[in-house]
């Protein structure tokens, strides 16, 4: 049996997106046995995190400093803004480095479901952004759900007289892939954003 914290620990760890309670038992462990190494080092990094980084008043990034290093950087097309969901879809754009534009973080997702509605979203600081003298485009960057999709339409809606241009990322058939095992919808999509070859 096992002590108060290191349950605690074990139940904190299993919290984490891919670690179920046998992950995260094995993980407490690994960190127990290399205190020094990894234990005391991981709490020094997140209690510097937990103090540090907040979300920049401008695009909703995480940085440890305001504005984020993307909006403070004037090399950026301050013309075009990318939607995404949430950070995570952020840094996936960055690890691709095809953008150079700036970012807008909504929060989220509309969903009946979980209750989150066009007010628990960041659409309010967007449609203001978008209404800048300097914004001519902006990129509907959002997942290919349903919830993905009913919040695009909301956000176009919200930016139809904003006077910019709303695109979206292309769907269809993904690099390397294999008609006959794509989903109806990914084929159907596909058809639909065909281009000149």
């Amino acid at each position: 049996m096992s002590g108060i914290e290191i349950e605690r620990l074990t139940q904190l760890l299993a919290k984490l997106p891919g670690l179920g309670p046998r992950s995260a038992r094995r993980a407490a462990l690994h960190l127990l046995k290399r205190r020094d190494s990894l234990l005391v080092p991981l709490a020094e990094a997140l209690t510097e995190v937990q103090q540090k980084v907040t979300n920049c008043t401008i695009c909703g990034n995480l940085d440890s400093c305001q504005p984020c290093a993307i909006c403070a950087d004037p090399s950026r097309d301050g013309s075009v803004i990318c939607i995404v969901e949430e950070v995570a879809d952020l840094w996936a754009m960055e690890r691709a480095r095809a953008f150079r534009g700036r970012y807008h973080v909504l929060g989220g997702t509309l969903s009946a479901l979980a209750g989150v509605g066009p007010d628990d979203l960041n659409l309010a600081g967007l449609v203001e952004r978008a209404r800048a003298e300097e914004v001519t485009e902006v990129i509907l960057a959002l997942n290919a759900t349903v919830d993905g999709q009913a919040t695009a339409h909301v956000v176009a809606d919200r930016l139809a007289h904003a006077g910019v241009a709303i695109s979206r990322l292309a769907q269809g058939v993904p690099l390397g892939g294999e008609l006959d095992y794509l989903d109806d919808g990914t084929l159907a999509a596909a058809l639909r954003a065909r281009r000149p070859a």
